[in-house]
């Protein structure tokens, strides 16, 4: 067998000391604090690690599960490391879209639509294509022909116009997009998959992630307060995207002014709702523009609107989001999806 590529028998390589601290076994492994776990994310960034050392750090991380400390420095890494946006572009909340969609049509971007209307700008970032039969959310804004964006000067323009913008990861952090991508190659979630919806790339005050395992939301909370995130909401979104699921009950998970609050979001549908073939957006243009009635569909837009001016107006009532979501409904520009 060849040696791996990068190979120094006789010289520890200066990143082998974070794979040790995480795979010395039972009794000597333990977490990387904030500090250590930002450096060794930022050599991996940088590409000063070589990429059996970079398999075996997430896989030993994914074994262990990353802690509040160890995402945190990730996060912090890779704001570093990132393509920075000029200081003039600002948004109200970022939204993270990174699983795609399965099991449901993409109803949260109808929530998205109805934020805008408000008046919010909501700046959107993701990555695509990692997981198979899924739709992700660039092609079906695109497919809708909503605004998706190919630098940070455009994002600011898209938000000035319509308070709506998606940006690729693969734009502002392109090592990370590649860490996303090896999913395949590892059959297994990594950290990478937690952290880059926690990126928050423009500062946002208000936050929305969604997870598909809920033991991840206090990792989430706990992270985002380390990192003095203002407002930040985190739940279990169906197909792990920012979207309730009508048909269960929903724990929410807020953290405002490093005060964490749990809310119940009780289910709005009794029965269970099956899974559609494949997803699309012809669906939802049905939905908006009032062709349709889909329970489903109405009643996932508008708990996921709420849901996201419960972080944007962290002062208001689950009812008053609820209410305010569905006149933003009434009100909706049918016409806004051509």
């Amino acid at each position: 067998m060849d040696k791996p590529k990068g190979a120094t028998p006789t010289t520890e390589h200066s990143f082998a000391p974070f794979i040790r601290i995480l795979g010395k076994g039972k009794t000597s492994t333990r977490s990387l604090s904030q500090g250590e776990a930002e450096h060794a994310f930022g050599m991996i960034l940088r590409g000063d690690a070589e990429p059996l050392q970079i398999g075996a750090f997430l896989m030993l991380l994914r074994v262990k599960e990353e802690s509040p400390d160890e995402l945190a420095g990730f996060v912090q890494a890779c704001r570093t490391y990132m393509k920075p946006p000029p200081f003039e572009v600002r948004a109200d909340l970022d939204w993270s879209s990174y699983a795609g969609k399965k099991h449901q049509h993409p109803w949260f971007i109808l929530s998205l639509l109805l934020l805008a209307q408000a008046g919010h700008r909501v700046f959107i970032h993701g990555s695509a294509g990692h997981t198979p039969d899924r739709l992700y959310t660039e092609k079906a804004m695109r497919q809708l022909g909503l605004p998706v964006a190919s630098h940070w000067a455009e994002v600011s323009q898209q938000l000035n116009a319509s308070n709506l913008s998606y940006l690729s990861l693969a734009y502002f952090c392109s090592p990370l997009e590649e860490l996303m991508q090896l999913r395949p190659l590892m059959g297994l979630r990594s950290p990478v998959n937690t952290l880059s919806r926690m990126l928050n790339p423009l500062k946002a005050r208000a936050s929305l992630q969604s997870i598909f395992h809920p033991a991840y939301a206090r990792l989430h909370q706990d992270a985002d307060r380390m990192l003095m995130q203002p407002c930040s909401l985190v739940f279990k979104g169906d197909s792990g995207e920012v979207e309730v699921k009508p048909q269960a009950d929903t724990r929410l998970y807020r953290l405002h002014d490093q005060q964490t609050q749990e809310i119940l979001l009780p289910r709005s549908l009794a029965k269970r709702v099956e899974p559609v073939a494949t997803p699309d957006v012809e669906s939802i243009k049905a939905l908006w523009r009032g062709r349709v009635d889909d329970r489903y569909g109405l009643n996932a837009t508008l708990a996921t609107a709420a849901v996201a001016l419960l972080v944007l107006c962290p002062d208001i009532t689950l009812e008053a989001a609820q209410i305010q979501a569905s006149e933003l409904w009434q009100n909706r520009d049918t016409a806004r999806l051509s």
